[in-house]
């Protein structure tokens, strides 16, 4: 049990040196890039280090099989180079109990990313597309999709029109039983329209069964018109409908469920968020794979050669892992295959590839 606390003990503060050696190198190249493209705004390195230090966590969560295997490999060098995996074999303690302890912290590690560490990338990501936004001046999110349908926003002409719909199409770009809330540029509503459904035509919303109440006045009924078909200007494109939803990354993983129920209800697809849903339950035994795969190529001792080789064998199974995960994520986005075969097919068979290569290294 001590040797076990020893060897735990001894990975995890790998790990963290690990992180912070990327954290590091990651906090400088994007505060560079945000340098080079805020320079023009007014941003100095102050800003340029906050937006950074807002940004990279996503990177880092991004790449945390990668930082795990290169944690795992180094810590069995270590372990290699002292000794201490001798002594530990001579002392009757095989290879598979030996990497017991190492395995354990990994699974904890994934299973705390997931809970804690996911949660507050989803934060850090939109508070710094908040920031970004506030620098750059750019356009914020015009889509939101709750319990009660779905919400989009336009802007144009001094008005911003704020639309819901009880449902829409794949692409957002057809809306049923919408409504259209039209403010002036003091924030005062001028005017409302419902309609049956609406089309997204370059320029203008087409409204089927439409009827108009104007605002201005006392008692909106007295000049509600009935119009049946009709147009409304706008300046949304299909594209940004498509691209408000942003990136299922930036959902906690607690309220992705919640959110999905919502996108199926509002009569989008919500296949990439539960593919992501999927790999991020999964990324535990992706973690512990990865520490496999260290142990199966690295633990043995140094004097017995090849070291280098056998390094660069390992480094090459966690990258390929690592791009077959991202691999299988397009094909369960894309429906080529099974949401659940995308998310777990890779890490479980890394898992018994490793497996299987120690059993053939200790047993074999």
């Amino acid at each position: 049990m001590i040797l076990s606390f020893y060897v735990a003990r001894r990975f995890f503060w790998m790990f963290l040196r690990v992180f912070a050696v990327f954290f590091g190198i990651l906090m400088l190249i994007d505060m560079l890039d945000q340098l080079r493209r805020l320079s023009g705004k007014g941003v100095g390195l102050v800003q340029a280090a906050e937006l950074s230090a807002l940004n990279v966590p996503e990177s880092l969560y991004n790449i945390l099989p990668l930082i795990m295997i290169l944690a795992a490999i180094a810590m069995f060098l270590g372990l290699a180079r002292s000794s201490e995996l001798v002594v530990v074999r001579a002392a009757g303690r095989s290879g598979l109990r030996f990497v017991m302890a190492p395995l354990a912290v990994s699974l904890m590690i994934g299973v705390a990313a997931v809970a804690v560490l996911n949660p507050l990338v989803a934060a850090t990501s939109k508070a710094y597309e908040a920031r970004y936004a506030g620098y750059a001046r750019g356009a914020e999110r015009v889509l939101s999709v709750s319990e009660e349908g779905l919400w989009l926003r336009q802007g144009g002409d001094g008005m911003q029109t704020v639309i819901h719909a009880a449902r829409a199409n794949l692409d957002g770009t057809e809306l049923f039983d919408a409504t259209f809330l039209t403010f002036d540029d003091a924030g005062l509503p001028r005017e409302r329209i419902e309609a049956e459904s609406a089309r997204l035509d370059p320029g203008a919303w087409v409204l089927t069964g439409a009827k108009r109440w104007p605002l201005d006045g006392l008692n909106p009924e007295r000049g509600a018109q009935a119009e049946g078909d009709g147009r409304l200007a706008s300046d949304l494109t299909a594209d940004a409908i498509r691209d408000s939803f942003g990136s299922p990354s930036a959902i906690p993983v607690w309220e992705l469920p919640a959110y999905i129920r919502g996108l199926e209800r509002a009569g989008f697809s919500a296949r990439n968020h539960q593919v992501w849903l999927q790999m991020q339950l999964a990324l535990p035994l992706l973690m512990s794979a990865m520490v496999l795969i260290a142990a199966g190529f690295t633990m043995r001792h140094a004097r017995a050669g090849g070291t280098g080789l056998l390094v660069l064998f390992s480094l090459l199974g966690g990258f390929a892992i690592f791009f077959l995960r991202n691999f299988a994520q397009v094909l369960g986005q894309n429906g080529q295959v099974p949401v659940l075969v995308a998310a777990w097919a890779p890490p479980l068979a890394a898992a018994l590839f490793a497996l299987g290569l120690l059993l053939h290294l200790e047993d074999g």
